[in-house]
């Protein structure tokens, strides 16, 4: 009985981690959807420690089941008539931690009991069902407006499915995973649509009909806060020291890691004399729909006829960064991507403007 962790190179250039199970003359090859990249950045070398670790410690489980004579190889027995269905249903009624994030999850689940007409136990999933229920995403006409889901709405789905069938295997409710070896959507890359510096300025010459928006629009522009952290954002967070100026710390709602921001001297004049430690800097500004015409009408009075929301003010902050000489690497640590690739989107805009920009040049006769 014998369980080895291995390494195999893919055609991405990555370099898969999966396991060679060898018990009683059988032989089986379960691969962890874990990876190893080429070490270009300290976050990349973390990452490869992270999944190297995690590889040992799935290893070390797996030893111990064969050890215990519980490691399945074959979705067989009682474990097969679990209901699959209610499993899935069990799992996305516990996430509520936002309403958005629990849409999601529901659309997911609503689309998989369509797509297997209400019924499936575990042992009706194998990679066949799931690459239909792939390509039923991809291709069925099964948005509320009978028309096909964006790629992205699809990429997105997918995902949270592989969630459903990692979780499912990690919990033993599976004796193995069928959507290993699957592939998910390739995300499409969205417009991304952000301010220039003329037009921030324009923007905070024009009047605003909520004054309130336009502070924290502006604050968003400056420190490239999402809504999610700056409406949550208190005094208590907002720091200030002789060595190193003006800082928030606070824990990023989409990552709840802990992160440290420094901001400009700019920023903080922005948002007044201060308030209680225990209480919102925004406390009084809503998201809703009237915001939203509110900004529109405030991008109107600046003369800016561009698609504009408040993530943005987020864009903005990003491009103004990469335009003015910051090193991708620290406009990374800045938004608190926790990989560089998310932060390349940024990068490309900036090369198309330079694209843009030389071909402004006169023809020369």
């Amino acid at each position: 009985m014998k369980v080895t962790l291995r390494k195999r190179k893919n055609g991405t250039g990555k370099t898969s981690l999966y396991l060679d199970v060898y018990n009683n003359g059988k032989r089986e090859y379960e691969y962890l959807n874990l990876y190893l990249v080429s070490p270009k950045t300290p976050i990349d070398r973390k990452q490869n420690k992270e999944a190297l670790q995690l590889a040992e410690a799935i290893k070390g489980k797996r030893q111990i089941d064969l050890q215990n004579g519980t490691y399945g190889f074959k979705k067989v027995g009682e474990n097969s008539k679990k209901d699959f269905l209610a499993y899935f249903k069990l799992l996305t009624e516990g996430h509520f931690e936002s309403k958005g994030n629990n849409i999601i999850w529901r659309n997911c689940f609503r689309h998989f009991k369509n797509y297997v007409n209400n019924k499936c136990s575990v042992q009706d999933l194998n990679e066949k069902l799931i690459e239909g229920f792939k390509d039923y995403l991809l291709h069925g006409e099964i948005s509320q407006a009978k028309k096909k889901l964006a790629r992205n709405s699809a990429f997105i789905y997918f995902s949270k499915f592989k969630a459903v069938l990692n979780k499912a295997y990690e919990s033993r409710f599976l004796d193995y995973n069928p959507g290993t070896r699957i592939k998910g959507i390739e995300q499409e890359e969205s417009k991304r649509e952000y301010l220039t510096l003329e037009e921030v300025k324009k923007l905070s010459a024009a009047d605003c009909n909520y004054p309130l928006l336009k502070q924290a629009f502006m604050f968003s522009v400056l420190t490239g806060l999402r809504w999610s952290d700056l409406s949550k954002l208190l005094w208590s967070e907002i720091e200030y020291s002789e060595k190193t100026g003006w800082k928030i710390v606070f824990k990023q709602k989409k990552t709840n890691e802990q992160e440290y921001l420094p901001i400009t001297a700019q920023a903080r004049e922005l948002l007044g004399e201060s308030g209680n430690p225990d209480e919102r800097v925004f406390a009084q500004l809503k998201y809703s729909t009237g915001m939203n015409l509110k900004l529109s009408l405030w991008m109107m009075k600046a003369g800016i006829t561009k698609n504009i929301t408040f993530h943005s003010a987020r864009h903005t902050h990003a491009t103004l960064l990469l335009s003015n000489g910051v090193d991708i690497y620290t406009v990374s640590k800045l938004l608190g991507h926790r990989q560089v690739r998310t932060t390349e989107i940024y990068g490309k805009i900036i090369d198309q403007k330079k694209i843009e920009a030389v071909n402004l040049l006169p023809k020369i006769t």
